[in-house]
């Protein structure tokens, strides 16, 4: 079976719907995937915008994902750990949890990567995608990809 990534929330290449967004609730939407290798003692989810004006802003970074999970749900809360202890990293909004899109104009494109890794992952203080990249390096069994977009009114 493929590692694949998707959402009921909007398909892949489809549009981001408004509450996953800066200008609705920016809740987190619900996320699900299978095909998880075998041998995977973790998982780890970044989201990005490679689109943004600046260079790729960083709205998800999520690590430690228990293996057996088959996903996310809406409104996950912007906890550093959450009970299953999962980690959440500091995103460009300088803060634990989901950002969502919100671009200055223009339709931008959110690539929702996870990873499935051979390691439960221990790095220390505010964990940023760098941070996070680093810790996965030479880890990363399989990936997978979803892709939403968003284009402000």
């Amino acid at each position: 079976m493929a590692f694949t990534i998707t959402s009921t929330a909007f398909a892949e290449g489809g549009m981001v719907p408004l509450q996953y967004t800066c200008d609705g609730p920016d809740i987190s939407p619900p996320l699900t995937w299978k095909g998880v290798p075998r041998e995977a003692k973790s998982l780890a989810l970044i989201c990005d915008d490679p689109d943004a004006p600046a260079g790729t802003w960083v709205h998800w970074v999520v690590f430690n994902i228990p293996p057996d999970s088959t996903g996310l749900p809406e409104r996950v809360p912007p906890d550093s750990t959450l009970p299953d202890g999962t980690r959440q990293g500091i995103t460009d909004f300088h803060k634990p949890g989901y950002g969502g899109p919100c671009p200055p104009g223009g339709t931008h494109r959110y690539f929702f990567k996870l990873y499935a890794l051979d390691t439960m992952l221990s790095p220390s203080g505010r964990v940023t995608k760098p941070d996070l990249l680093k810790a996965m390096k030479e880890h990363v069994l399989a990936e997978a990809q979803l892709i939403g977009k968003y284009r402000r009114k």
